[in-house]
């Protein structure tokens, strides 16, 4: 086989997988967490053992499905963090984008975030083991901007690390808390978030030679 035809094979199973994962995402927003292996092999009109032949099982349909929403949603995060504003806008915008995110697809969320409250015949699933990556990859992503844009001393790698973990994670519980009750609107959930971390973050100066922050 010449590389011409296995490039062209390539894109087709790429495309293919594209399109089956777009038939899951359909399944999730309208099943969320219950979303099953045989509703998105029927949505995507195949048999689910070839559904398994593209992803396995459901943790690894899973973990296409979150790579693709992680991905768009990091690309949103950093665009707010590049937005041309003044540092406090752009720790509010941040919060938001990650906030209207979640409210937006609140179906997906649950998909990715929660296991299904009774689904039978897929029992095993383990969302837990699956989520905690995404939570920690955002942590890595959002430390790796503070490394490079403020200056906080002696220790600054570990200290980055340290804030972009917990702000991750205050992120994630409060709005999953706030997704559940609703307790308040999301501009008063940013501000509020934005007001625990303002101090150290309003401190710090810019490191020299970064884009600034």
């Amino acid at each position: 086989m010449d590389t011409t035809q296995r490039t062209e094979q390539q894109r087709s199973a790429d495309r293919r997988r594209r399109e089956l994962l777009e038939a899951a995402d359909r399944v999730v927003l309208r099943d969320g967490p219950r979303a099953s292996m045989n509703a998105i092999a029927a949505e995507a009109g195949i048999t689910k053992p070839i559904l398994y032949r593209h992803f396995g099982d459901k943790g690894g349909l899973y973990a296409a499905l979150a790579k693709r929403h992680t991905d768009a949603l990091l690309n949103s995060l950093r665009a707010a963090l590049d937005a041309p504003a003044e540092r406090r806008e752009r720790v509010e915008a941040t919060l938001d984008t990650y906030l209207a995110a979640i409210e937006a697809r609140p179906q997906v969320y649950r998909f990715l975030m929660h296991p299904a409250d009774g689904s039978s015949s897929e029992q095993g699933f383990d969302v837990g083991k699956h989520s905690a990556p995404l939570l920690r990859r955002m942590g890595e992503e959002l430390a790796q901007v503070i490394e490079e844009r403020l200056d906080l001393g002696p220790g600054s790698q570990q200290l980055a690390r340290v804030w972009g973990h917990g702000i991750v994670g205050m992120m994630h519980a409060a709005g999953d808390w706030w997704l559940g009750e609703r307790p308040c609107s999301r501009a008063e959930l940013v501000r509020s978030l934005a007001d625990l971390l303002w101090g150290r973050l309003a401190a710090a100066g810019d490191k020299v030679g970064g884009p600034g922050f």
